[in-house]
């Protein structure tokens, strides 16, 4: 018992020490390996409690209960009727969970729930930028359907269901290509196949300019200015974007990307071919989007799942909701 205690204190220690560095900047972290690791470990804790810590401590607890029979039998035997044996507090004491299975052990059930959902299911992510407004606002918390798009293995991200794939209009949230490490928001603009243009800040799919409307003037709270607001259609979804007339239309400090021959820069803006199995992704503060116009195309091993709902903002409670 000694050695697992020892044991157990060490992964501990291990897994602070794993998210003090990374809280503190000296390493890059990565939560869900971390949380794959943690629900390993303590899965493991979980089978070795029920097949062996705990049968051992019955044992032990039962022990002591047929050794309280055995005495009194032996006092009845000898006359004596009044005894006071009573064995519940050792019981109670040796079949208790000690601290080592208590961390490991019992934090498995909540531990692989977590896992489970937010791998497979649904995961949450905060808005750190204001790239999306106003579709989205810094603070946001928003939920994000991992199944949709195909469910993906944690970690290693294999896809194992086909699921839907990313259409025009969708907001996706994907790993950053420049740094895989990263999850970015945006907007999902052209597919494999399509030809984006963006030139005069205005956006076409195929030769084809998009439907947008004005709407008034949307006043951007943290800078107290108002911008160029319109209504566009992209596939089956309309949504609101921002202009600010006072940014250039073409695209300064473009990298050099993977396909980047598949674009053509000039001082009107871009237009690129969409690579097979890639996307072009756009904020809808056009603006003020670091996106494909300036990274390049988002492959489909990328895709971290599609965001749908808003549910909190504590800034802001009337953000809570879904949302285009």
């Amino acid at each position: 018992m000694q050695f697992m205690q020892i044991l157990t204190a060490a992964i501990l220690a291990a897994a602070a020490g794993y998210v003090g560095a990374w809280y503190f900047g000296a390493i890059e972290g990565n939560f869900a390996l971390l949380l794959f690791l943690a629900t390993l470990v303590t899965g493991v804790y979980w089978l070795a409690e029920r097949l062996y810590f705990l049968p051992r401590r019955r044992l032990a607890a039962q022990a002591i209960e047929d050794a309280a029979v055995a005495r009194r039998a032996e006092l009845d035997r000898m006359g004596i009727q009044k005894v006071d044996v009573d064995t519940a507090d050792a019981r109670g004491r040796i079949l208790m969970q000690p601290w080592w299975l208590d961390w490991t052990a019992g934090l498995f059930p909540v531990i692989a729930a977590v896992f489970v959902l937010r791998s497979f299911l649904f995961e949450p992510f905060k808005i750190p930028s204001g790239s999306m407004i106003p579709t989205l606002l810094v603070g946001d918390l928003i939920l994000v359907n991992k199944f949709t798009y195909g469910i993906r293995l944690p970690v290693i991200h294999t896809r194992i269901t086909e699921g839907n794939r990313p259409a025009r209009g969708d907001v996706m949230v994907f790993r950053y290509p420049p740094q895989p490490s990263l999850d970015y928001i945006k907007r999902v603009v052209g597919v494999p196949g399509d030809e984006v243009a963006y030139i005069n800040k205005r956006l076409s799919i195929n030769g084809k300019p998009v439907d947008t409307a004005a709407l008034p003037d949307f006043l951007e709270e943290d800078s107290m200015r108002y911008f160029k607001q319109f209504e566009e259609q992209l596939g089956e979804h309309r949504h609101r974007l921002l202009n600010n007339a006072e940014v250039p239309a073409f695209v300064q400090g473009a990298s050099n990307f993977a396909y980047r021959e598949n674009c053509r820069y000039s001082v009107e803006g871009v237009v690129c071919k969409v690579p097979d199995g890639h996307y072009f992704m756009m904020g809808d503060n056009r603006d003020n989007s670091l996106d494909s116009r300036y990274w390049g195309f988002v492959p489909e091993r990328n895709i971290v799942g599609k965001a749908f709902f808003v549910w909190m903002n504590f800034g802001n409670f009337k953000r809570i909701g879904p949302f285009n």
